[in-house]
């Protein structure tokens, strides 16, 4: 029973890995210059805030990440936020999410 168990939370651990991976490379690396480009356009190429506030993983600390996905899906209105579901999918999104809220914004990892 106790094996079962161990299988099950590394099948429920590995979740998040195999979601960022269901992207193909070619894609993961265009919603990184999406990321970086357009979002920092406003939010600063090095996501520090600009025109929009800062998007660093201690800013959006205890942001759930679903609420990130909806917020660049469907923008923020009366703000200069833009929903981005015309471009995006909703896994798209969410990839983008965990992105920012890990830090990870290009491919060594590496702000």
């Amino acid at each position: 029973m106790t094996r079962l168990i161990w299988l099950a939370l590394s099948f429920l651990l590995a979740l998040p890995l195999a979601a960022g991976e269901a992207l193909p490379g070619d894609r993961q690396q265009e919603l990184r210059n999406l990321l970086v480009q357009d979002c920092g356009s406003c939010h600063g190429l090095t996501m520090r805030g600009g025109l929009g506030p800062a998007l660093l993983p201690e800013t959006l600390q205890g942001k759930p990440r679903d609420y990130l996905t909806s917020v660049i899906l469907e923008g923020r209105p009366g703000t200069a936020m833009p929903g981005w579901r015309p471009l995006l999918s909703a896994d798209e999104a969410r990839w983008m999410a965990d992105r920012l809220l890990q830090g990870d914004l290009n491919q060594e990892g590496r702000q």
